[in-house]
């Protein structure tokens, strides 16, 4: 069974289920889920990836989709698919989720200058690959992505310790891959904090309007020798052995206090993780972050029987404004499956009016989508109107052909 909507009030998602069942029926055969390979002529190798479609994926719909690409993907895809599963719906939208392998050589592609030796001990890999490595992302792994699925130029990069140095380097010289970054831990102390010089420099002097960051610390082991190093006393920590963590936390520290470059950065400290544990709350809390603008502030209001419909029509013609803003492009103010579950909501309430408002958007902002037009069915059918209710299951099973409408179908002429 399709999974429910989370973060959003639960009496929406208890009259939500008919319809997130019937969709689960429409698509259970698409596969939503794979591994791949791709040939790089910048590499000179084959990439491992993988693609994770959202669960409300039709083929034979025209939606698109922003796009979330995850480096070391295959090592850290539970976390991401953790947080993505419990928070899609009210904190961010449906989205193409894409793993990029980076279990051989990750030290060159993902560190951004050719060093001998590091810590004292000489480097045994390849460095400073990183240039090579985002021209294999922009010209060849998001150019098959865009082609092979229905994405959209929003995407977001995330990447935990070497890959989140990557990450940094991406958004200060390629700022026009990504809307958002998020650097967990991020190696910034590489090369006697090459990269952090050089964001003084560019975070101070160029733009970054439309861009987001969030950075994280792990906090447990700030000092690799001396448990009596904190956050409140780290700066005052001159070794080499909290160079690591000195050099996020002077990054991040810079970063918030540029107000002038248009860019939207946050970062927080986990004093309870140590780099190894920090990848997951650290996706949480950096995808919500990002994704702040997406949420509906005021909840209680769609949720309360004395708001009319005209205001709200007035909160979803807002709620689209702030998303094609945002976006870049027209979005729906609901996801399909909001839409349906404050319609049931609404239908079970006794407010025949809000649901219809609720039921025909649905229809209007996903017309491909047999779902949509078997829950106005269950509006009609709730109204005694079975010859309308007849009409939308028609055309329900017209789009999808599914025995799940044939036989409901069958029931209403009865």
């Amino acid at each position: 069974m399709k999974k429910t909507i989370r973060s959003v009030a639960v009496i929406v998602v208890m009259f939500s289920n008919v319809s997130i069942n019937a969709q689960a029926n429409q698509n259970q055969e698409v596969d939503v889920e794979i591994i791949d390979s791709l040939y790089s002529k910048t590499l000179e190798s084959y990439r491992n990836f993988w693609v994770k479609l959202p669960d409300n994926y039709n083929p034979k719909s025209k939606a698109k989709y922003p796009v979330v690409y995850l480096l070391d993907g295959f090592s850290l895809k539970s976390s991401l698919e953790t947080v993505y599963d419990n928070y899609w719906g009210h904190y961010m939208p449906h989205m193409i989720l894409v793993g990029v392998s980076n279990r051989e050589h990750r030290t060159r592609d993902l560190t951004i200058s050719k060093i001998e030796s590091r810590r004292g001990a000489t480097m045994q890999t390849e460095t400073g690959g990183a240039e090579q490595f985002t021209a294999f992302i922009e010209n060849e792994l998001i150019t098959h992505i865009d082609k092979t699925y229905p994405t959209t130029n929003y995407r977001t990069l995330i990447g935990h310790s070497y890959a989140g140095l990557f990450t940094l380097h991406v958004l200060l010289n390629h700022a026009h891959l990504f809307t958002n970054y998020i650097a967990i831990d991020p190696s910034i102390e590489w090369d006697n904090q090459k990269l952090l010089i050089e964001a003084k420099e560019k975070l101070k002097t160029q733009s970054f309007e439309g861009k987001g960051v969030f950075v994280a610390l792990a906090a447990e082991q700030l000092h690799m020798r001396d448990a009596s190093v904190t956050i409140d006393n780290l700066m005052e920590d001159t070794t080499e052995f909290s160079l690591f963590s000195r050099s996020i936390a002077e990054f991040s520290q810079f970063a918030s206090a540029q107000k002038n470059n248009g860019l939207n950065f946050n970062w927080k400290v986990y004093p309870e993780d140590l780099h190894g544990t920090v990848p997951l709350p650290a996706m949480r809390d950096g995808l919500i972050s990002l994704f702040d603008w997406y949420q509906f502030k005021t909840p209680q209001k769609y949720n309360n029987p004395k708001t009319s419909v005209d205001d709200l029509s007035v909160l979803l013609d807002n709620q689209e404004a702030i998303y094609n803003k945002n976006f870049g492009y027209k979005i729906p103010p609901m996801i399909e499956e909001l839409f349906n579950g404050y319609g049931y909501m609404n239908l079970q309430m006794e407010q025949p009016e809000k649901a219809f408002l609720f039921f025909s958007m649905a229809i209007k902002y996903y017309p491909e989508s047999a779902n949509a037009y078997d829950a106005m069915a269950d509006y009609y059918s709730a109204q005694n109107n079975t010859t309308k209710a007849i009409e939308y299951v028609e055309s329900a099973y017209k789009l999808s052909g599914i025995d799940y409408y044939k036989e409901k179908l069958a029931t209403l002429k009865k």
